[in-house]
């Protein structure tokens, strides 16, 4: 460890998930000089293992949760403004099932879901009959009527890593693979050592997720409020539909899960809720969740689901704030923002809890509280119209952009366009910049990613691993081979310094 330290930062943000890079973004807009450090990758954590929805979260108006219903609803159609290139709206079906949630209690929630969130450009709820729409083909005949509702669907990776990348955009420092070892008052500054080296910073923001806690414990800070550990397991098969509607499914135990498109040839199923008691760094799916998202999928299709019909599987362990709720399904997706106080010196403001969709409402939050003690954060916020990196084109008009880049590089397939513009926008003519042809593109590492796009990755998005492309920046993992990623490994040692 060198003694030798650049100058303090204003803020050191620790955690780069999406609320950590939220944080970092929302500060750096500000004015703010930040440093954004993570122990692995972007997203490496929970943040990449969501159901990938911006959401209400039907199901919390049950809990009486309705000002984070509300709060979540509002985000929705921002996120989608600002991210128009990975977020796009989702029809769900919600069908009936007797015997559980009478039909009338179902529509009232859907009026609330409707109502309360300021809901302007998604359509609304309405009555079907399955046996005359697309999305009751692949279902069981004794499911004859459902409900069909807005949400929005999200790259939840590439949402981290935009932000990320926006932050940097605006001055921020961003240090990947860079674990935080110490963390100490010194002075009226923080010093934080981390990956080798020491940096000073006026105050600290603690977005560690589920590791919140064990970060103050280094910086021996107390903590006001516990956390309950969730983990959240899902599975993809290969496509059980061949409509563009996800569906929302009741099981008789009182808890739900979705069933969504997904990369165009699959079907994502999740999510289960279980405590989790294990370590948090490499956090898989139960042989239980999986037998239990596969026969509640078999309930619903005609087409049978087993565990041998499983492609790929990701969990993620959700930080929540523990509010003493039995089940870990009850528990409150709300979030809590603690600032140390004032008379400890420097300050350290934690974050508990939370949920992807309010991600960018939740960071506004922490700089105006933070505020109160860093004057230089007291700002109105701007990030609700901002666009991310690639996002800077109106809501609605993604498919005209993937023409427009097909009609540039008549050399990519459609597939390859829809991909190029759903993950990286208007960021996908830098990269391809004058080329004319494939051969243009340098190496084809196979699915339509080339050398181009892995530099731009490597260079701009902080990617140094086969996974770090395959599984969070694209998720092309899906469809590599073990050794189409082993090539892609090796151009990565070659090219990415120790």
């Amino acid at each position: 460890m060198t003694d030798a330290s650049p100058p303090p930062f204003d803020l050191a943000v620790i955690g780069g998930g999406v609320n950590g890079c939220g944080i970092a973004r929302d500060a750096a807009g500000r004015g703010a000089k930040v440093l954004l450090l993570e122990a692995g990758d972007l997203a490496g954590g929970t943040s990449s293992a969501s159901t990938k929805l911006i959401h209400g979260g039907l199901r919390y108006l049950e809990h009486y949760e309705f000002g984070l219903v509300r709060e979540s609803l509002s985000e929705r159609e921002r996120l989608w403004r600002i991210a128009p290139h990975i977020a796009w709206p989702l029809r769900f079906v919600l069908p009936h099932v007797p015997g559980l949630r009478p039909r009338w209690l179902v529509r009232l929630g859907l009026f609330l879901y409707d109502h309360i969130g300021g809901r302007k450009l998604l359509p609304a709820t309405e009555n079907i009959a399955l046996a005359k729409h697309p999305a009751g083909a692949p279902l069981k005949p004794e499911f004859t009527k459902a409900f069909v509702y807005s949400d929005c669907w999200v790259d939840d990776a590439r949402l981290v890593v935009l932000n990320a990348r926006d932050a940097a955009d605006r001055g921020a420092e961003v240090r990947t693979r860079c674990r935080v070892t110490s963390l100490a008052r010194e002075g009226d500054l923080w010093r934080i050592e981390a990956g080798g080296e020491a940096f000073h910073a006026r105050a600290v923001v603690n977005a560690a997720g589920p590791a919140v806690l064990k970060l103050l414990g280094l910086a021996h800070e107390p903590a006001e409020h516990g956390m309950r550990l969730v983990r959240g397991s899902h599975i993809v098969v290969k496509k059980l539909f061949d409509h563009s509607f996800a569906y929302f499914f009741q099981l008789p135990d009182g808890r739900i899960f979705f069933a969504i498109p997904y990369e165009h040839d699959f079907t994502l199923i999740g999510t289960t809720d279980v405590d989790h008691k294990g370590g948090l760094d490499k956090v898989e799916a139960s042989a239980e969740e999986i037998e239990y998202l596969c026969e509640g999928a078999s309930r619903f299709f005609r087409k049978y689901v087993s565990p041998d019909d499983v492609v790929w599987t990701y969990s993620g362990v959700r930080p929540l704030l523990d509010d003493g709720s039995g089940r870990p399904e009850a528990a409150t997706r709300g979030y809590t923002l603690e600032l140390s106080d004032e008379n400890e010196g420097a300050p350290m403001l934690s974050v508990f809890g939370g949920k992807l969709t309010t991600y960018r409402h939740l960071a506004q939050d922490a700089m105006d509280k933070l505020a109160s003690r860093m004057p230089q954060l007291d700002q109105p916020g701007w990030t609700d119209a901002a666009p991310l990196p690639g996002g800077d084109f109106a809501v609605g008009t993604a498919d005209a952009k993937v023409a427009e880049l097909a009609a540039r590089y008549p050399f990519l397939e459609a597939d390859w366009a829809y991909r190029l513009v759903h993950a990286y926008g208007t960021r996908a003519w830098t990269f391809l910049g004058e080329a004319q042809s494939l051969a243009d593109c340098g190496e084809h590492f196979g699915h339509g990613l080339t050398q181009v796009e892995v530099d731009f990755l490597v260079a701009q998005e902080w990617a140094m691993t086969a996974e770090d492309i395959l599984w969070r920046r694209t998720k092309l993992g899906l469809r590599f081979s073990p050794e189409e990623a082993a090539r892609l490994s090796a151009y990565l040692t070659e090219k990415v310094p120790a």
